[in-house]
């Protein structure tokens, strides 16, 4: 629905924007280079926490849950077994979640930088217009307005279809545990990517996530 046919913006726009786009799914290759110097891949502990501060930074710019767990490239259901296990990531998620009430800055459907940002990674993992919406807590009518009059938006838009499209969107996480419980791996074009990572953390470990479906 509403799918870009062609960017509409100027090639330095869509440079730009594919750079954007780019970034945000680097990520967990960022991650993984870092860790190299240690000799092993990330640990789950490590991820963990590391994709909770996402989800606070997420909260702290005024966005719910649903959009925060876009941000820390998690499932939902996850972001809400953590919350219910995890006493002091709920107490912080809360005081994160005050401090953006206290500062106005929640969205409240207006359309923000942090909101955009949700979009676009949800688009490039393979989200429908409609649904990256959601995510983002956008009226869809707001957020097809933005991509008509906005060159950059429209090039945004592209650059992260374009990701989707060729599987460089953004990742879930996906502990080691849960790899013998993947389904029969669908087309590249349907199928979320994941990241594996070194299992220690007992917070999440028995128990594997399943992308959500919007």
């Amino acid at each position: 629905m509403y799918e870009a046919e062609e960017p509409r913006g100027t090639s330095e726009a869509a440079d730009t924007a594919a750079w954007v786009v780019g970034w945000l799914g680097a990520r967990d290759e960022v991650e993984r280079r870092l860790s190299e110097p240690l000799g092993g891949p990330t640990s789950q502990r490590d991820d963990t926490v590391a994709r909770m501060a996402d989800a606070l930074q997420a909260t702290a710019h005024g966005l719910d849950h649903d959009a925060a767990a876009v941000w820390a490239g998690i499932p939902s259901r996850m972001l809400r077994s953590w919350l219910s296990m995890d006493p002091a990531f709920a107490a912080a998620m809360a005081a994160a979640a005050a401090l953006a009430q206290a500062h106005g800055v929640r969205p409240r459907h207006r359309i923000t930088p942090a909101t955009i940002r949700v979009a676009l990674s949800a688009i490039a993992r393979g989200d429908t217009w409609p649904a990256a919406a959601k995510s983002a807590g956008i009226p869809v009518r707001r957020f097809r307005e933005l991509w008509q009059a906005s060159p950059a938006m429209a090039a945004l838009v592209d650059a992260a279809q374009r990701a989707r499209r060729s599987g460089r969107g953004t990742q879930h996480f996906l502990p080691t545990v849960s790899r013998r419980r993947r389904p029969r791996r669908p087309a590249a074009a349907d199928r979320p990517s994941y990241r594996l990572v070194q299992r220690d953390d007992p917070m999440i470990s028995g128990s594997a996530p399943e992308r959500d479906q919007d």
